[in-house]
């Protein structure tokens, strides 16, 4: 298969402040919350109303709102169905989008669980597999779909995850977003990440990496690139190429992001965008995107739409779109980067491609 040489993220640029970044007035952050974004999901944490730095005597101050109250209802609901689903999921060989007698790549539908892709993983190209060694490489949302690497053995189950955690593998996912239009095409931001006080994975400053969080983990790390794919529809689609510094703006997370309110909604725009991680923290996209004011159409948790143009969302829509590594055993240079979600494929069917 076809391997696109890459190089590594260059280093960030100067940082811009949100205000530069999205003019808007809409955009200007506020300490009011709209209803919805007001309760956290045990009923309201106050801990967004602390000086910064001083939440719970001494821990950092998150930057990105709480879960909403409505998403208690909205996820319990989708691990619901996604537990029925997963419960009687069988891969079939459209979704084994590659295999080898060392490993193989599935393409996870939405609203299944990753265990769900191992336990029912045939060899369907006539490959000796044993189940009790099969691993999973790298792990997706149950709400994302995409590729996630399966291996036979553990002694490649051991190369592939610290390739993974060494960031030697190459991912982009591709997002659609509901918000206003960015100003900007390409940007990089940078932040800190981490859980609260209640648990929820949370965007915090770059100046807090390293310090404690409730219940003894560290705010750790969390770079994202980001291009804008097409705008309600208009744009071009082009294939995976990693960002360059000089044509993104930059943004080094310091002050709290955007917050869109319920009335928001009926102006937003629909935002294709491809995300490039340069770190693998849990939610990294989802937070990064939230943060931005574009959050991901489906995901109530944080704070995309539940209904968009009179259809209710079943799930976020995310996908991980490509991966690119060195096979752990032959060394050689793979890439993959199977057939999109209907979503997906509707949107970018549409769109004129990049010559």
């Amino acid at each position: 298969m076809p391997f696109r040489p890459s190089s590594q993220f260059p280093s960030l640029l100067a940082s811009k402040t949100l205000r530069h970044l999205f003019p808007l007035p809409s955009f200007a952050v506020s300490a009011a919350r709209s209803p919805s974004m007001a309760a956290a999901p045990t009923g309201g944490t106050g801990e967004d109303s602390l000086p910064a730095g001083t939440l719970g005597g001494g821990y950092p101050t998150p930057l990105s709102p709480p879960y909403p109250a409505e998403s208690k209802v909205v996820e319990l609901r989708r691990a619901m169905t996604a537990a029925a689903r997963s419960g009687s999921f069988e891969l079939t060989a459209g979704e084994i989008v590659y295999e080898d007698e060392w490993l193989a790549i599935a393409n996870k539908p939405s609203g299944v669980y990753c265990e769900a892709v191992l336990s029912s993983f045939p060899s369907l190209r006539g490959f000796a597999t044993v189940q009790s060694e099969l691993h999973l490489a790298n792990r997706l949302d149950r709400d994302t779909s995409g590729l996630m690497v399966i291996t036979k053995s553990h002694k490649v189950a051991g190369k592939l995850v610290k390739a993974f955690t060494n960031h030697e593998v190459k991912k982009t996912y591709l997002a659609l977003c509901i918000g206003y239009a960015p100003s900007w095409k390409k940007i990089t931001i940078s932040s800190g990440h981490g859980r609260s006080k209640f648990g929820a994975w949370r965007v915090y400053s770059t100046s807090d990496v390293g310090r404690t969080l409730p219940g003894g983990s560290m705010v750790k790390h969390m770079v994202t690139s980001f291009e804008v794919l097409s705008i309600n529809g208009q744009g071009k689609f082009r294939e995976p190429t990693e960002p360059e510094a000089h044509e993104a703006e930059s943004i080094i997370v310091q002050e709290k992001g955007i917050e869109r309110g319920r009335n928001d909604d009926m102006k937003a725009d629909e935002i294709l965008v491809r995300a490039y991680p340069q770190s693998g923290r849990t939610h990294q996209i989802r937070l990064h995107c939230q943060y931005l004011g574009i959050p991901i159409k489906g995901d109530v948790k944080y704070g995309g739409v539940l209904e968009w143009k009179g259809i209710s969302c079943d799930a976020h829509t995310l996908h991980a779109e490509s991966l690119s590594f060195r096979h752990p055993v032959t060394g050689l240079p793979v890439q993959f980067q199977p057939t999109l979600p209907l979503w997906a494929s509707e949107i970018c069917g549409s769109m004129l491609q990049d010559s």
